[in-house]
This record gives structure tokens, sequence and C-alpha cells, in this order.
């Protein structure tokens, strides 16, 4: 599929806090083009599998957790972007809300190209987020979606995080 014409997908992401409030990020490198972004941990559902489902299988594949407890779906998000296997994908996500106690993320789940892709990962608190004005993030303001939720609480519904 092209750009114009790409192709639906589904995803869930965790925005996973410490007792510190601060969010595990994964930075995420394209390797062709060297471009380079901070994102949560999270990725597309298997066929069949619901979003909850796919929020606590990525926690187990990407940060070595298996007992973690979702809470709502804070925020959704819709993008383009083109993927390694040559096609884009329109993906359509859902930000699920985890608190966790401190752990040891382990990365040993990650698949092929995640770990030629992801680079590294760190917790980061909001402020962190919004005074890095070199990083990107997704969603890119996500520095500001993240000290609301830390002020007000996850909402009455899913916010659209923007791109």
């Amino acid at each position: 599929m092209t750009e114009a014409d790409p192709l639906p997908r589904a995803a869930s992401r965790i925005v996973l806090l410490d007792p510190d409030d601060r969010v595990l990020l994964f930075r995420l490198v394209d390797v062709p083009t060297g471009r380079w972004w901070w994102f949560t941990p999270g990725g597309g559902l298997d066929p069949g599998e619901t979003h909850e489902a796919a929020a606590l299988r990525e926690l187990v594949e990407e940060v070595g957790l298996s007992a973690v407890t979702l809470g709502p779906c804070i925020w959704t998000r819709e993008h383009v972007f083109p993927a390694p296997d040559g096609n884009w994908y329109r993906q359509r996500e859902r930000y699920f809300l985890a608190h966790v106690p401190p752990f040891e993320v382990s990365t040993a789940g990650h698949q092929g190209y995640e770990v030629e892709a992801l680079a590294e990962h760190r917790w980061w608190s909001a402020a962190e987020i919004q005074a890095a004005a070199t990083e990107t993030f997704a969603p890119r303001r996500l520095g500001a979606l993240l000290e609301r939720l830390l002020r007000e609480g996850p909402p009455p519904a899913p916010i659209d995080a923007g791109r």
C-alpha cells in the first residue's frame, strides 16, 4: 500500500507510570533514515485480539512485565507511517494507563526488527519531556498530556492525543 492508500492497523499502547510518576519510553531509530523518536510501549493487535489483551501481551514482550493491571483507555491517536515491510499503515492507537512498582526492564522478548530499531529506553517525568527541546515524542504533545493526566487523573472519556 501507499501513503495515499494506507493499510488499516489497530494498536495498543501503555502509559506505564512508576511510583515517581515517570513514564517509560523507548527510543526508536528508523535505521534507513536515521530519524528517531520516543514512544510508549505497545504495538499492533494480533488477529482476534482485543486492545486490552494486546496491551498486556506487549508489556510481556517489550518490558518483561506479566502481572499488570490495566487502567482505563485515556488517549487515542491516529497516524500514517511507512513500515519496514514497504507498506504504509494508518494506525489507530488506544493508550491505556498502568501504574507499576519499580522493576528492571527486560527487552529479552523483543522481535528481530525491535532489537535493531529500539535503541534505548528510559523513565521520563512530564517536566523532562516538556524541557527536552531537541527530542521528538509520539504523540508530539506527550509532555502536556502527561502533565494533565497527573494533575487531573484519567479523563472520563479518551482524549485525542493528536499526532
